[in-house]
């Protein structure tokens, strides 16, 4: 099975047990920003990290399906919990994608790591505290991030099945110090001046939440990892 996984930073790629077929990168398209292949349990994958955001996700979507052509479409990586029972962590299969522009169905896996399955809300921003998560919540999403509507649309117009499958790495009831909404470029890229300048301005907040969030992203990257190393579509 050729499956084609769409995330925003190369950092949520940490699969395990994965053959890697090139360490250099591979040029798919002018608006694609990084791309790998891999073959990982039987399957061949192509791995894409195009920033933040359903435009990038989508763009990324149809620049890869020119060259790689797909038996189906995931939408993977990071998420802030809206569900207070979920942990950093945390592995969340989507049942459906809401977004403004609508729901998108999602299909499910099995596998022997553990994980929920719920509703996935995508947003075209950072859910920075715990009341906007709190409300978002109250629509009965599960968890929040910013690509799953993106992927899920063009799957759906190239007529192609689509899987969410995130990890935990912010809590429902944590407000961020940090303004990383202020940090977003256009490019789908956080500017990592912007958030070092705003750290600085509240240090004893700010600075350890950049490192605690570091420490969350590379253990959730690896619990994602051995969750697909397991996986069945």
């Amino acid at each position: 099975m050729k499956l084609l996984l769409i995330a925003s930073s190369p950092m949520e790629f940490r699969l395990c047990g994965a053959e890697w077929h090139s360490a250099r990168r591979l040029i798919i398209g002018a608006t694609v920003d990084w791309a790998r292949f891999a073959q990982l349990g039987g399957h061949d994958l192509l791995l894409v990290a195009n920033g933040a955001g359903a435009r990038r996700a989508a763009s990324a979507v149809d620049a890869a399906c020119e060259v790689f052509h797909p038996d189906a479409v995931i939408s993977t990586g990071f998420c802030g919990a809206l569900d207070p029972a979920l942990a950093v962590a945390d592995v969340v299969v989507a049942t459906s994608v809401v977004a403004a522009d609508g729901r998108y169905d999602a299909l499910p896996v099995s596998s022997v790591s553990p994980h929920r399955a719920g509703l996935v809300c995508s947003i075209d921003h950072v859910a920075q505290t715990a009341e906007e998560k709190r409300l978002l919540r109250a629509g009965g999403a599960m968890v929040v991030e910013m690509e799953a509507a993106g992927v899920a649309a063009r799957a759906q117009a190239r007529g192609l099945p689509f899987y969410c499958i995130r990890v935990v790495t912010d809590l429902a009831g944590e407000t961020m110090a940090n303004d990383f909404n202020a940090a977003l470029r256009a490019d789908g890229h956080f500017d990592t001046m912007v958030v070092l300048r705003g750290a600085l301005r509240r240090p004893l907040a700010r600075l350890p939440e950049l490192c605690r969030l570091r420490q969350r992203s590379v253990r959730a990257a690896r619990v994602l990892g051995v969750f697909f190393a397991n996986c069945r579509y």
